[in-house]
């Protein structure tokens, strides 16, 4: 099992900046692992905003590129989501994901709203 703690939503105004945290604890393996970050808003899917791999390559949603960055701390098992520019449809229920082959872990999801 896995744990995921998620840490950093809340309300923002448009334009502003956000930090979300997620700290992987348990059986996390020290290998090749994907840590990321996906949304939820109302009515909608859930889809992938960004991830990470261990090894350092990164993936981000079209909708965010060159405005939120991941990053991680492998010595932590720690990962995170710096938001800037946020904007209205940025609103949504914040995931935290972490994934070693079949094994695939959610966080409970942190609220972020961003008011126009």
């Amino acid at each position: 099992q896995v744990q995921l703690v998620e840490s950093g939503g809340g309300l923002v105004q448009a334009g502003g900046s956000l930090r979300l945290s997620c700290a992987a604890s348990g059986n996390v393996f020290r290998g090749r692992n994907v840590m990321g970050w996906y949304r939820q808003a109302p009515g909608k899917q859930r889809e992938l905003v960004a991830d990470m791999f261990s090894g350092g390559r990164r993936n981000y949603a079209d909708t965010v590129k060159g405005r939120f960055t991941i990053s991680r701390d492998n010595d932590k098992n720690t990962v995170y989501l710096r938001m800037n520019g946020l904007k209205p449809e940025d609103t949504a229920v914040y995931y935290c994901n972490w994934r070693f082959l079949e094994h695939n872990y959610w966080g409970q999801g942190t609220q972020e709203t961003v008011s126009s």
